[in-house]
């Protein structure tokens, strides 16, 4: 089997160790869902990924097709491959317990079973603890779908969450622990809780960073880090 395909319902986690060359595409299957991310090196679970790095190094703010994802260690977890949605951000955090509860009331699991109302803060520890990580092990997420915008004071909005049918490719530099929640995002106005579900397609075909995620000087150098890492073949001098 090259591939596999799942759909995760709103509300949930799920982690994957994603190879070196592979790909994972993520679709917003209905509209509304939001994806939040984390990013981890399974040989050293220390190393993980680095949102202000990220965004810094590519001068940048939102992400999108040729943008890539990159660890504290200054190495390229992954490429945005493909994108059809538009502006990702990583700048807003996830949403914990008390949030969810003041947005969107009480709802465990003895009174709604799985239909619980979520937080994406507990749902990264559920998958964190399966790695024997925790809270000193979080960092700041990826949440995909999500548009933001600051106004003039600098206060952030959530101008679009998902759009039906947009999805994002990730194509993986390094053999990488992808940790995700499909709770709701932190600056969501949704007035009930959202049900959104996410589309999960694993593409075991190996390839190389696309040649649009390496036009930038400084995800050429990213990638010679990962090449010093693997000591691969043909790795540039820098």
């Amino acid at each position: 089997m090259n591939s596999y395909q799942t759909e995760l319902p709103a509300g949930s986690h799920w982690s994957l160790m994603m190879r070196r060359g592979t790909a994972l595409t993520l679709t917003d299957v209905a509209g509304g869902v939001n994806a939040g991310v984390l990013f981890y090196n399974p040989e050293n679970l220390l190393e993980r990924y680095n949102a202000p790095d990220t965004l810094k190094c590519q001068h940048t703010f939102r992400l999108t097709a040729g943008h890539c994802l990159y660890s504290d260690m200054g190495r390229i977890f992954c490429g945005i491959e493909h994108d059809s949605f538009g502006w990702h951000e990583t700048v807003c955090g996830t949403a914990n317990a008390a949030l969810i509860e003041h947005q969107f009331g009480t709802s465990d699991y003895q009174q709604a079973r799985n239909d619980r109302h979520q937080n994406g803060y507990d749902s990264f520890l559920v998958e964190l603890a399966k790695y024997g990580l925790g809270k000193r092990d979080m960092a700041a997420c990826l949440n995909l779908f999500a548009h933001v915008a600051a106004d003039e004071d600098g206060k952030l909005a959530l101008v679009r969450q998902g759009e039906a049918g947009a999805s994002v490719t990730l194509r993986f530099a390094m053999d990488t622990l992808v940790i995700l929640h499909t709770c709701p995002h932190p600056l969501s106005r949704a007035t009930a809780y959202p049900r959104q579900p996410l589309g999960i397609h694993i593409d075991g075909e190996r390839k190389p960073l696309s040649a649009l995620c390496l036009e930038r000087a400084e995800n050429q150098r990213g990638l010679c880090n990962n090449h010093l890492y693997h000591l691969s073949e043909g790795a540039c001098s820098c």
